[in-house]
């Protein structure tokens, strides 16, 4: 099952998060999915990661993920995949009220998803959200 699920999350990465196909995520995303660390105002389930995915689309068109590490731990019910990415983009769109910048960024994310039966049913993750706005001018960068 582990390199399946696997797959599962390369898919979704590669195919929607970086391609923008809503139809991966629609049939990838288990329909009572559950975010356990969602972003800013969107809700914790399916609905919320498509959303929010359609503002960064909006804010970054060029959006893209690169996967650098991926490994498999067996949780009960399915497994728990984790991935450490980095996502790169062009700002082009207004982004949580910071209007385009046209400044190209990078930002780190570590995710782990449970995967069941080849839906994605939870997930967790780490965002270098600082980093993010400081690339984009709205937070000064460390000194």
């Amino acid at each position: 099952m582990s390199q399946h699920s696997k797959q599962v999350i390369r898919r979704f990465v590669e195919e929607y998060q970086s391609r923008g196909d809503v139809g991966v995520a629609e049939d990838l995303l288990a329909a009572d999915f559950v975010d356990h660390s969602p972003f800013g105002p969107f809700p914790p389930d399916r609905d919320g990661v498509l959303a929010l995915f359609t503002m960064l689309r909006v804010a970054f068109p060029d959006l893209h993920a690169v996967i650098h590490d991926q490994a498999v731990e067996p949780a009960g019910e399915g497994d728990n995949v984790w991935t450490r990415k980095t996502f790169h983009g062009t700002h082009k769109g207004e982004f949580m009220g910071i209007p385009a910048t046209g400044q190209a960024v990078a930002f780190e994310v570590i995710d782990v998803v449970r995967v069941h039966d080849g839906k994605m049913c939870e997930h967790w993750n780490v965002v270098d959200a600082l980093g993010l706005m400081q690339q984009l001018g709205a937070v000064p960068a460390a000194t």
